[in-house]
């Protein structure tokens, strides 16, 4: 009877609910049965009908993300694909929204790399999907007004959030890691080792747009590392310049003449308020003022 009413008046509202009522009443002891469920029940038989995707990829899913995928993303080759990396990631619910939020497909592998010419095949495809661009720091809180230094510290406050931006594989060594080279000191921003590269990843912070001299601090941090720090078992090791802005083709020209594998990408914090807003807001010691006043008020009402 429901078959018949759904074949001859659609999917309407009333339908879904005489239907969701037929079936909770046929079989009282299974659950599941909601008009809403049964809404994404449709949705998701319209959006895989490949059955052989259905149980090699979503039946490893629950279902609760396999409802995320159908409500974030559009079409069957992004669901697959974050399905994919829900699976080899082991991600929660929340953390697949997350990544689907911060549109994790769109800047995968998207940094700009040497890496074609100076790592072997596949190493060079791995780390080239391992880095991205741009890089999402919003949740430091922080805006674009912020220091390298204060990035850096926030970003060593909230290392596991920035493992997770990292992506898989990073493993967090320290912050301004010594380098003694000649008597001479220097200190890395940031340093990583990837477990599937097997390589040290060296991360440097600028504050500003990217200039083709940054490269040779990186340049020679990475030359430090090789001779004193990486092992025979290890691969050469990798640099990651994050700035907060760069031109593409002015990267692409540095990169072109280095022989250590690099990387280039931007890293995005809050935007700041518009100049309009801010005028607008009262500032700290205007507050402090106002506080004190209803202080001395709150007083003088009680003497």
């Amino acid at each position: 009877m429901s078959t018949a009413r759904q074949s001859s008046q659609g999917w309407g509202t009333k339908v879904i609910d005489r239907l969701a009522h037929d079936l909770r009443t046929a079989f009282p002891e299974m659950k599941g049965f909601s008009p809403r469920n049964l809404k994404y029940m449709r949705a998701f038989a319209e959006a895989w009908p490949d059955k052989a995707i259905v149980q090699a990829v979503l039946a490893q899913l629950p279902w609760y993300h396999q409802l995320a995928l159908l409500d974030k993303l559009p079409g069957p080759e992004t669901r697959r694909w974050y399905a994919a990396k829900a699976i080899e990631h082991n991600w929660s619910r929340n953390i697949l929204v997350m990544q689907i939020e911060t549109r994790l497909l769109e800047r995968s592998g998207k940094a700009v790399t040497n890496f074609d010419v100076r790592l072997p095949k596949p190493q060079s495809d791995l780390a080239r999907e391992s880095l991205k661009d741009p890089y999402r720091f919003d949740f430091l809180g922080l805006t674009d007004e912020a220091q390298e230094r204060a990035v850096e510290n926030s970003l060593v406050k909230h290392v596991t959030e920035f493992l997770l931006e990292l992506g898989a594989g990073f493993a967090f060594v320290g912050r301004q890691v010594l380098l003694d080279v000649g008597g001479d000191e220097f200190f890395i921003d940031l340093l990583f080792y990837h477990l599937k590269l097997r390589c040290y990843v060296v991360i440097e912070l600028k504050g500003g747009k990217f200039k083709p001299e940054h490269l040779g601090q990186l340049g020679f941090y990475l030359t430090a590392m090789d001779r004193q720090v990486k092992s025979e078992h290890d691969n050469p090791t990798i640099g990651l310049l994050l700035c907060k802005s760069k031109n593409k083709i002015v990267a692409e020209y540095a990169l072109g003449d280095k022989t250590q594998p690099m990387g280039i990408a931007e890293f995005k914090l809050l935007e700041s308020l518009p100049a309009e807003l801010v005028t607008n807001l009262p500032s700290i010691e205007q507050i402090e003022r106002e506080l004190g006043s209803d202080d001395t008020s709150i007083e003088n009402n009680y003497q």
